[in-house]
């Protein structure tokens, strides 16, 4: 990688030193003169998950952004005042044209009957009920006859209206506007799919939705959910009900009313066992969840610390003065619309800040881009991508198994259509691809042409939004009274018919079922070691799914020089190998609590800036913020604190978020989700088909596999593992198979594993206990031990000598018949289906 000579550092410390988890380095910056107060900044915006009524439109980002630009002259050379700010929307990837719900809602059948009066909520609805198929066989929208003035025709609209409503409610959270989610359809909401039980379904759904999203911070009881609906219509309300809340469309969250129900699991015995691996956001929402429904629940987490790649940092001065919190990881709340998080921050009373579209772009010498020329290559730059998509499309019709790079492909159409070929639309249009790197974590080298935007139907919409304070101060409440172990690297997860067995930190952990929420990135390092070996299926998903990196720099200023009014501008190179380096800052001043810029690295620099100095780093930060500053006579100050990440070094991420690779497909991240044998689950955003790379998906990961869990345990009626343990063999079977032991030396008596005579191989020691004056066997002990301990105890003398060396050097834990762990009775159930077929 090319860079410009550095200059001389100022005011800046070699020394420097990597804390936390070891994905950070954080320099020296301390020693810094004494400043004036900082200037005052104006607050920004703020937005919040939209109530019910909310009817803003989504902004069309499928269009041309040049509508939107001002046409100003550009900047005089002799007279560099800046043009005004340049808007600029947000473009991920293409995205579709929104369904209307109109149509939708002509088709519906919903009549309700008049609301009762709730204490809970104020959610009011027409005087209507659920009807039967009409005679004609065509769907209406009935209206049941009352008293009153106003004619049909005006109820009739009302109701669609307020249909129409809660369906838009429902899309936004991820439900389709007239069939049923795959979710739906393994949970038997129906009994037929389609028809009219199918359609009436899906408005009770919808209505229930939107009745607990007009009061988040109320838990919302069936009773209140029957309120506007006739009685006679209960086996809807009861279907649509429960499979929200197990699925946790409704009554999830941090309100204190939910939060005392989700962790008063039901009365009785517990459902099953889960280890979770992970404590990110998937892993504590699971956690939360199956408690919730019942089930016994431990979480291994490998860092000293819950949250995963949402990280956020604490940065201050010496004398904590200025103070300020930095996400590190997971930071922009993608869409607001319908997305969980945002329910999460309205029921703590958090105002979430709208990101502001306005992002003014940099030349390297500091000068604003003609404004122009920047929407000229835009422009271009989105015909560019429509080129593609059209491309693709004609080679998935012809050959489906045929796939580029997308930077091949955009690269050869620009050189076609001779695309910014002036050396400062070639900057603007490098800014592009870069911004396209960082939003996939990952080079347009390494991004598949065919389906690397194939989660652009589900994206969520409405505004992106920070969370003021950090996004770890949702992780800090998620993780409030749950069964977390820090400190806990997994290494192996065993798992079988019987059950299965983690191992962490030295320790092992049986359960019925495990839940691996690890990042991909560990994943495809092989960090953990499945016995038996992860379904061929899904090995190579892992291997064809692609795993990104996005690095940042964190720096806290003692003022805020750039202004308030922004929340993003950009910076432009000359050099396009290093287009993605520091090419966008973030302004964090409105909700960091201080002054706080944080810059990207994205695409190759990302990679390249985890083997730079965080020194050399912070001060080529310092060198642009220069550059575009001082010629506006506004001086940049030094640092108080700075912080680089390492993603990519974290042994517990090794990057940042998952997307799809040349070869790979949206179907990867379905296959990724599959469980195995019932008892291995998997959660995380690289599971989620519909929203991979973000928190929200994180978290919808573990609220899906939550529901798995538990249509699982209900579909093979599981016993806890401590339940279970006596009734895989009786007694007298056990008694049988030690009537001809493989070894037997004094009261000792062993059982060796059939399938193989490796040392390593376990085997069932156990031990007769004879009474004191009868001599007869009052009891037996049993253990688990390898084969090679059990031929050094046959060596020693006496079973007082044995039992000391069982008990003192290899440790081995004795127990009664009835608790006898999982690989034990696995084992014996093995031996006895082994002899019984050498009878045979």
């Amino acid at each position: 990688m090319e860079t410009t000579e550095p200059r001389p550092p100022t005011n800046v410390s070699a020394n420097a030193t990597v804390s936390g988890d070891g994905n950070e380095d954080i320099p020296s910056l301390n020693n810094m003169p004494n400043h004036s107060s900082s200037p005052k900044t104006t607050a920004g915006p703020t937005a919040s998950d939209p109530q019910p009524m909310d009817t803003s439109e989504p902004v069309n980002e499928s269009q041309p952004t040049s509508e939107t630009v001002p046409q100003a002259a550009a900047a005089s050379t002799a007279d560099p005042a800046p043009p005004p700010p340049r808007k600029r929307r947000r473009r991920k990837k293409l995205f579709t044209d929104m369904i209307s719900t109109s149509s939708a809602a002509s088709g519906l059948r919903v009549l309700r009957p008049h609301p009762k009066p709730s204490t809970a909520y104020s959610y009011s609805y027409s005087e209507t009920e659920l009807v039967d198929e009409p005679d004609d066989g065509k769907p209406h929208i009935l209206h049941r006859r009352r008293g009153g003035s106003g004619g049909s025709s005006s109820k009739i609209s009302d109701l669609a209206k307020e249909v129409d409503i809660e369906a838009l409610i429902a899309i936004s959270v991820g439900f389709p506007v007239d069939s049923l989610t795959e979710e739906e359809i393994e949970a038997n909401v129906v009994s037929q799919i389609g028809g009219a039980e199918q359609a009436n379904y899906i408005v009770v759904r919808n209505h229930i939705l939107a009745r607990w999203r007009s009061n988040v911070s109320v838990w919302l009881t069936k009773d209140h959910a029957l309120e506007s609906i006739r009685a006679e219509h209960k086996a809807l309300v009861n279907s649509a009900y429960y499979f929200l809340l197990h699925h946790g469309y409704i009554n999830f969250g941090l309100a204190p009313a939910i939060k005392e129900m989700k962790l008063k699991p039901p009365e009785g015995a517990p459902k099953a066992n889960v280890v979770v691996i992970g404590a990110g956001l998937s892993g504590l929402v699971a956690a939360r969840q199956l408690i919730f429904l019942g089930f016994k629940v431990v979480v291994l987490e490998g860092r000293a610390r819950p949250g995963g790649r949402v990280r956020t940092k604490k940065m201050c001065g010496d004398k904590d003065d200025i103070v300020a919190a930095a996400d590190l990881g997971g930071s922009v709340l993608t869409g607001i619309n319908g997305n969980p998080l945002g329910v999460l921050a309205r029921q703590l009373g958090v105002p979430l800040h709208k990101v502001r579209d306005i992002c003014p772009l940099y030349l390297p010498n500091g000068r604003t881009v003609n404004p122009d020329i920047d929407s000229r290559v835009e422009v271009s730059f989105n015909k560019l991508l429509d080129r593609v998509c059209k491309l693709r499309q004609a080679m998935l019709e012809e050959v489906r198994s045929v796939d580029v790079s997308l930077g091949t492909a955009l690269e050869t159409f620009r050189q076609v259509y001779r695309v910014a070929e002036d050396p400062q639309e070639r900057m603007l249009l490098d800014w592009h691809l870069a911004n396209l790197e960082y939003a996939n974590a990952s080079l347009m080298s390494k991004l598949s042409m065919s389906y690397w935007d194939q989660d652009d139907p589900y994206e969520m919409g409405g505004d992106h939004c920070f969370m003021p304070g950090g996004n770890e101060t949702l992780i800090r409440v998620l993780a409030e009274d749950l069964p977390i172990f820090y400190n806990r690297a997994v290494d192996t997860v065993k798992y079988g018919i019987d059950g299965v067995l983690v191992h962490a930190g030295g320790q092992a952990y049986r359960g019925d079922m495990v839940l691996c929420t690890v990042p991909l990135g560990v994943l495809k390092k092989d960090v953990i070691q499945f016995v038996p070996d992860l379904p061929e299926r899904k090995r190579e998903a892992i291997e064809r799914l692609g795993f990104g990196l996005l690095n940042k720099v964190a720096i806290l200023f003692p003022y805020d020089f750039w202004g308030g009014d922004i929340d993003t501008f950009g910076h432009l190179t000359d050099d396009p190998n290093t287009r993605g380096e520091f090419f966008l800052f973030y302004s964090y001043s409105s909700v960091a609590g201080g002054p706080l810029l944080v810059a990207l690295v994205a695409g190759d620099a990302a990679l390249k800036f985890e083997m730079m100095s965080p020194v050399e780093s912070v001060q080529k930060v310092l060198e642009i913020l220069k550059s575009i500053f001082s010629p506006k006579g506004i001086a940049v100050p030094d640092p108080v604190q700075a912080v680089c990440t390492r993603w990519g070094q974290d042994r517990f991420s090794y990057g940042s978020y998952s997307y799809v690779a040349i070869g790979a497909s949206g179907d990867d991240y379905d296959i990724l989700a599959e469980s195995v044998g019932d008892r291995l689950f998997f959660a995380g955003e690289a599971t989620n088909k519909q929203y991979p790379a973000t928190m929200h998906g994180a978290f919808l990961s573990g609220m899906r596999e939550a529901a798995n869990i538990l249509r699982v345990a209900k579909r093979r009626s599981i016993v806890p593992a401590e339940r279970s343990n006596s009734a895989a063999l009786e007694n007298g079977d056990i008694d049988r198979l030690f009537n001809a032991p493989d070894l037997t030396f004094g009261s000792f008596s062993v059982l060796f594993d059939p399938r193989s005579t490796d040392l390593e191989s376990n085997a069932v020691l156990r031990i007769a206990l004879k009474g004191e004056k009868s001599g007869a066997v009052g009891i037996y002990l049993y253990g688990l031990i390898p084969r090679k301990q059990v031929i050094e105890l046959s060596k020693v003398a006496g079973d007082l000598d044995r039992l000391h060396m069982l008990t003192r050097e290899f440790h081995v834990r004795l127990v009664g018949r009835k608790s006898l762990s999982n690989m034990a009775e696995s084992l014996l159930t093995v031996i006895r289906s082994s002899r019984l077929s050498n009878l045979s």
